[in-house]
């Protein structure tokens, strides 16, 4: 069973009880850690624009979607480099603002992983 996502604020989510104040992904294997934001910043100056080499470290072998939480105002955008890697991976890529993202996981099921972004 994946972890259920509480709610979110800006500035925060809140996944089983515990509350994050930073960006984060959820893995496959159930676990949450802190999102590596610094990958695509290094190359556009925000982590607004998801880059390749972000995308790779997100995505995980045998992952069918993942979901994008793209802010509470639905800032985040995916780099035409990273949405085609996840093309070629047959990984499906769904973005929403946030708060509507976390709606879509908690609602899904399967190989999944995700992303959050807390702030604008």
């Amino acid at each position: 069973m994946k972890p259920e996502i509480d709610s979110t604020c800006f500035g925060s989510i809140t996944v089983e009880g515990e509350t994050y104040k930073y960006d984060i992904l959820i893995r496959l294997n159930k676990q949450v850690e802190k999102r590596e934001k610094e990958l695509s910043k290094e190359l556009y100056g925000t982590s607004h624009k998801i880059s390749l080499k972000e995308a790779k470290y997100i995505y995980e072998e045998g992952t069918e979607k993942i979901i994008i939480g793209t802010g509470q105002t639905g800032f985040v955008k995916l780099s035409e480099e990273a949405e085609n890697f996840f093309r070629e991976k047959k990984c499906g890529v769904e973005l929403f603002p946030t708060p509507w993202a976390i709606e879509r996981w908690n609602e899904l099921e399967g190989r999944i992983t995700a992303m959050f972004h807390v702030t604008c």
